[in-house]
């Protein structure tokens, strides 16, 4: 008993210097790396300041548009989208993975129970003599690593920088599903439009093949102006019919969007007549915490740099703890008596003295990761500054165009009007005015085309500006480490409005 009041003191010392030194963390402190942000976009040349108020993009970007059917929709997205409910699986996954690896800060406790029968030989000088005895055993065994090295806290670091990478990915996805599903539907109603155009034209290609053929009955026309009427009505019609087909498709693409299987679904015909809306910009530094993509790199940036301690904390020793105690006896009435109990304790270190090189590959190969998470960085940041760019040039581009385009349509379809009276006058062909209402049919095409492209671009727009999402929707370290009932949380925050921001008002 001396011996072990003795020993004792000194276990208790050296494991309490030990355990003073767990104060350490190897590996890099993490720093966001930087990047070079411009202090305005170069296509916002020419687009009005709106007033603060007025100046930030909502989660419910798309009400922006003013249609109620969208709005609809698009609220369905989140509820029934089956890659947002596995990108949601995959963010409850890694925040699991954070409470897992938060269990090795804790000793591990196991405990037993065991009855063993066995037949043992006893040697005696002269003769031998064989035993059957019965063994009573319950064993408690507990065992603690301590975090001498910071081993553990950087892996802890890591699962959570991914979960939050994970969080940042359910709202890049949301987000995506979202553009995707306000692209298809104004999409559609562009087809719409393009329908009803066809359908006001073969209804005029109608009566002027009746014309045609009265004044062929009346002897003023000849037959080849009835079959080049009868070719142009012909022509249209099928034009007519071929934009089912891409509207099918694209009622298809949205049911899947929201969940709904394509042969329950559909959408009533409703032509394409919005305008596109001002549109809340920003400034470009705004843009690295308003897209989930760069959120999501971001936090691959600092994983990848805890991976990097987790690395060389391996050139450390390792540190176990362990006890061990219970009962154990031969004998049923005596085993959970007192004179049967049994323990041990005492530590343990481990150093390995070679590896032939693995941790030091270890280490390069987090650091090249490291790296490679930083290039994958800077390169989202520069295609998110691009597609602002592109989709701010596209809706300044195109309202010009479809300002010259609509006067190309006023002047083919003052064309039509003029050529269709010299024809009724006699005076020119019915080819003359098949090639005006060819003309007319093929700008007021494109006029719809270009209305439609502009609302896509809006739509792009929104998307590239992260629609209405802030990286303080995302959840902290200390609520990754706080009682988590594993349910991923939604984007529920909204942006800070700036100070002064501008708007994109095509």
């Amino acid at each position: 008993m001396l011996r072990m009041r003795r020993t004792c003191p000194r276990l208790g010392a050296a494991v309490g210097a030990l355990l003073f030194i767990a104060g350490c963390t190897v590996g890099p402190r993490y720093v966001r790396p930087p990047v070079v942000a411009p202090p305005v976009y170069k296509e916002l040349e020419g687009w009005k300041v709106a007033e603060p108020q007025d100046a930030t993009l909502r989660g419910t970007w798309w009400e922006l548009f003013q249609d109620p059917e969208l709005n609809a929709l698009e609220a369905q997205v989140s509820i029934s989208n089956q890659t947002l409910a596995a990108a949601e699986a995959q963010v409850r996954q890694a925040r699991a993975a954070v409470q897992a690896a938060r269990a090795s800060y804790y000793p591990t406790v196991a405990i037993g129970i065991g009855v063993t029968r066995l037949r043992q030989l006893i040697l005696g000088n002269t003769s031998s003599t064989a035993q059957t005895l019965t063994e009573y055993s319950l064993p408690l065994d507990a065992s603690w690593e301590p975090d001498l090295w910071g081993r553990i806290r950087r892996t802890v670091e890591s699962q959570q920088a991914s979960a939050q990478a994970s969080a940042a990915d359910l709202e890049s996805a949301r987000l995506s599903a979202q553009a995707s599903l306000a692209q298809s539907y104004f999409t559609l109603r562009e087809l719409d439009a393009q329908r009803q155009l066809l359908e006001a034209t073969v209804a005029a290609d109608q009566k002027a093949l009746q014309l045609t053929q009265n004044q062929y009955a009346s002897g003023v026309a000849s037959r080849a102006d009835v079959v080049q009427a009868q070719t142009q009505l012909k022509t249209v019609q099928a034009q007519a019919i071929d934009v089912g087909v891409q509207r099918a498709q694209l009622e298809h693409a949205i049911a899947a969007l929201i969940g709904t299987p394509a042969s329950s679904f559909s959408l009533a015909v409703a032509p394409l007549t919005a305008q596109p809306p001002a549109i809340p910009i920003g400034v470009p530094s705004e843009l690295l915490e308003r897209r989930p993509d760069i959120a999501s790199a971001e936090r691959h940036i600092a994983a990848a740099n805890a991976q990097i301690g987790v690395a060389e904390a391996a050139f450390f020793p390792t540190l176990t703890l362990g006890a061990s105690g219970g009962f154990e006896s031969s004998k049923f009435s005596d085993w959970l008596s007192w004179p049967s109990r049994l323990w041990a304790i005492g530590p343990a270190i481990s150093e390995t003295v070679f590896d032939g090189g693995l941790r030091r590959a270890e280490v390069m190969q987090a650091r090249a990761a490291y790296d490679g998470t930083v290039a994958s960085y800077r390169q989202t940041v520069l295609t998110a500054f691009q597609a602002v760019e592109d989709n701010l040039a596209a809706l300044r581009i195109l309202q010009d165009e479809a300002q010259v385009q609509d006067e190309a349509v006023k002047a083919a379809q003052e064309s039509v009007t003029l050529t269709t009276n010299q024809y009724k006058a006699g005076t020119v062909s019915y080819l003359n005015v098949i090639v005006v209402q060819t003309a007319a049919l093929a700008n007021e095409i494109i006029a719809v085309q270009i209305r439609g492209r502009r609302m896509a671009a809006a739509v792009l727009l929104v998307d590239a500006l992260g629609g209405g999402w802030n990286a303080s929707a995302l959840s902290s370290a200390a609520e990754l480490r706080g009682n988590d009932d594993g349910r991923a949380q939604s984007n529920a925050s909204q942006p800070t409005p700036p100070d002064r921001s501008r708007v994109a008002a095509p």
